[in-house]
């Protein structure tokens, strides 16, 4: 077994091999303190016949046992994964993909499982290190080292792997994943955060990455498998330079989406595509020369498109660089909805709609230490196949899904207002009807407007905004609201989105390890243009929040009541509380802290439970008035209840100016009188009818001298 320890500026991380999982390829544990990670990657030594792309599975589990828990529900072992295991997962595959060899076709798995986990970090970074480790260590033919590291800005300074509780109070989350080299990913989450506070937390997190890495190197010397050999498929020049020759201006032509709409673009380079195969057909060539010939009319459509773009600095729809296509947007567009926008930029639409909820409507989730949690604000995002003109099964989300909905609720986390401000459990619904590039982006604008469109009391609006790069040596091109082809053949796709005064969520994938610093501060200033374009652009069609809620919204009201009066509201088995529920319709929350919210469909409702909660639960104060109900008499005075539940004491003394001998000369069960609390006693309450008589014929005399 080979162990190397690491420092990350005082959090101490472990990765040791040699002991668990010895027939994989290539596996380590990754611990800190009492959290460990075994993560394993394993290879096909030779691809399947035919096969046409890269098959790469990312696997992440949290067993409940590793924080000494059962899982919840009725079967007691772990099922489908939960969204936060698809989003690791995710960052795991994003960035290790591009670092395979090119044309590497063999089945490659990597399986990270959390076995122990402590109740102070998240193990997801652990999982995404050990990945990086395994495949280093492997005789899988990835040949460099990966690494990855969370950072929080917390009171000005940049924190490796910090604590939940450290996370929650940071004004800035960003996960950053790379090699010695450059950076191959980031991942974002920010309370308007400014460009110079990211790309410090990217410096600090990429100098944290070099500091695994040099110690994954280390362990590869002492216990490293030898690579397998792999050289990636030389292609036909000949062929190569006929296809050129005889396809280039066709080509350059069918990627024309300013003459061409992305669907006829698309059916001109198939017909280019099958062209080409029927040419060398004709020519004789035998069934594997026809697929080559397909190969490289798509290698040289790549060709092209980077060409345009350094060369001649044109994008493939005319646009400039820094130039953001059409924008459309409608809202209230749904007429049942709490809130709704159609938003559309170029060839990209999304159809958003907003759902307000109650304290029962909470999505309740499990996490790791924590048997229950609950989400009060969900975005969910959904791609139908039609959305890019195609046929597909169109069953539950994906994980392309589930990564593009949380990166886009992230982005409007961030303005939401607090539950004791907008006691509503929100849900964005985001379709998207047309894709053509960013259809996150517009569920990050669509979204805010919807929430806006809802009288959701949003902070700000949020705008997002997809970016690309193409770069070769020195050349480069920063490319704003990127289309499909930008994203597929560019070099890097990062999404920023945020409000006027700072981002609320990043996302970056990048393909290349020389992208550097510099060239990130040009494309978040660039970004930075693009976002408040768009802003203007949606202020333009709603620039406040909606005064009023939606006539289909339920209502909330909220109200507090005392601590000790919250068993005498619910009543035995809850025998009060549902009787309020009963005679008024209305729904009724009461928290520990005597926090009370009534849920009502109509104003009318609400008004009638909330005065119903109000008689049994309020309090007597001194020296104010109450109209009481005489409900029991005695040798010594009267017991007038002034609320339902709670009655006090008028002392024989108190009853009236004048001696009274016996209680019933001026009083009887049933009267109604108006007494003054004089004191509060404990859980007595002494009352004074003498009092109010008092200042009645002091206030009669005052007018009588008046006159």
């Amino acid at each position: 077994m080979h162990t190397v320890e690491i420092d990350l500026n005082g959090t101490k991380i472990t990765i040791e091999t040699g002991k668990m999982a010895k027939q994989a390829d290539g596996s380590v544990v990754v611990r800190c303190n009492d959290s460990l990670v075994l993560v394993s990657a394993c290879g096909a030594s030779k691809p399947r016949p035919g096969q046409a792309f890269f098959p790469l599975t990312v696997d992440y589990r949290e067993y409940t046992y590793s924080a000494g828990r059962y899982p919840g529900g009725f079967i007691k072992r772990e099922g489908r994964p939960s969204e936060k295991e698809v989003l690791t997962c995710r960052m795991i595959d994003r960035p290790i993909r591009p670092l395979f060899p090119e044309g590497y076709m063999c089945e490659t798995q990597i399986i990270s499982l959390v076995h122990s986990a402590d109740a102070e970090r998240d193990p997801d970074t652990l999982a995404m290190a050990g990945a990086g480790a395994a495949l280093a260590l492997s005789d899988i033919p990835f040949h460099h080292v990966m690494s990855a590291v969370r950072v929080s800005l917390l009171n000005g300074a940049y924190i490796a792997n910090p604590t939940y509780a450290e996370r929650a109070s940071a004004k800035l989350s960003i996960i950053v994943a790379g090699t010695a080299e450059g950076i191959t990913m980031v991942e974002a989450s920010a309370g308007e955060a400014s460009e110079e506070e990211i790309l410090g937390a990217i410096e600090f997190g990429h100098e944290m990455c070099r500091k695994i890495v040099a110690a994954v190197v280390e362990l590869c010397k002492l216990a490293g498998k030898t690579k397998r050999e792999f050289k990636e498929a030389e292609s036909n020049k000949d062929m190569a330079a006929k296809i050129d020759k005889a396809f280039r201006a066709d080509l350059t032509d069918a990627l024309d989406t300013k003459k061409y709409s992305k669907i006829d673009s698309y059916k001109k380079i198939d017909e280019l595509h099958a062209k080409a195969v029927e040419t060398i057909a004709t020519a004789g060539g035998d069934e594997a020369a026809q697929s080559e010939a397909g190969d490289l009319l798509d290698a040289l459509k790549e060709r092209v498109f980077r060409d345009e773009m350094l060369k001649k600095r044109r994008r493939p729809d005319g646009r400039k660089f820094d130039e953001i296509r059409q924008i459309t947007i409608e809202t209230s567009l749904l007429p049942r909805t709490h809130g709704s926008t159609l938003f559309t930029r170029g060839e990209t639409q999304a159809l958003v709609s907003a759902t307000l909820g109650t304290k029962d409507d909470e999505q309740r989730i499990e996490l790791l230490h924590a048997p229950q949690g609950a989400k009060r604000f969900m975005l969910h995002y959904n791609f139908p196949p039609f959305s890019v003109g195609e046929t597909g099964r169109n069953t539950g989300p994906g994980r392309r899904e589930i990564g593009h909905g949380a990166l886009a609720e992230r982005s409007l986390s961030a303005v939401l207002p607090s539950d004791k401000d907008f006691p509503y459990t929100i849900r964005l619904v985001s379709d998207i009807l047309e894709s053509n590039g960013s259809s996150s982006m517009a569920s990050v604008c669509g979204g805010s407007l919807a929430l806006m469109d809802a009288g959701v009391p949003v902070s700000a609006a949020v705008a997002g905004v997809a970016m690309g790069l193409v770069i070769e040596g020195k050349d480069y091109a920063i490319l704003t609201d990127i289309a499909g082809a930008e994203d597929h053949y560019g070099d890097m796709d990062f999404k920023v989105a945020g409000t006027r005064k700072g981002i609320t969520a990043l996302q970056m994938d990048i393909k290349v390890t020389n992208v550097t610093i510099a060239i990130m501060r040009e494309a978040l200033a660039q970004a930075l243009q693009g976002r408040l374009f768009l802003l203007d652009k949606m202020d333009a069609v709603l620039s406040k929040p909606r005064g009023e809620l939606s006539k289909y919204a339920p209502r909330i009201y909220s109200l507090t009541i005392p601590v000790d009066k919250i068993r005498e509201l619910i009543g035995p088995g809850g025998k009060v509380i549902r009787g309020i529920t009963e005679a008024t319709g209305v729904k009724i929350d009461v928290e520990d802290d005597g926090s009370v919210k009534v849920y009502a469909s109509d104003g009318v409702s609400a008004d009638r439970a909330i005065q119903m909660i109000t008689d049994i639960c309020a309090v007597a104060e001194v020296g104010k008035t109450y109209l009481g109900k005489v409900v029991r008499i005695a040798d010594f005075g009267a017991f007038v209840e002034i609320f339902p539940g709670t009655d006090g004491l008028l002392h024989i003394s108190e009853i009236s100016e004048s001696r009274v001998k016996e209680v019933r000369d001026e009083l009887n069960e049933g009267d109604q009188i108006m007494v003054k609390v004089l004191a509060l006693e404990g859980n007595k309450i002494k009352l004074s009818r003498k009092a109010i008589l008092k200042e009645q014929r002091d206030k009669l005399k005052a007018e009588q001298a008046a006159d």
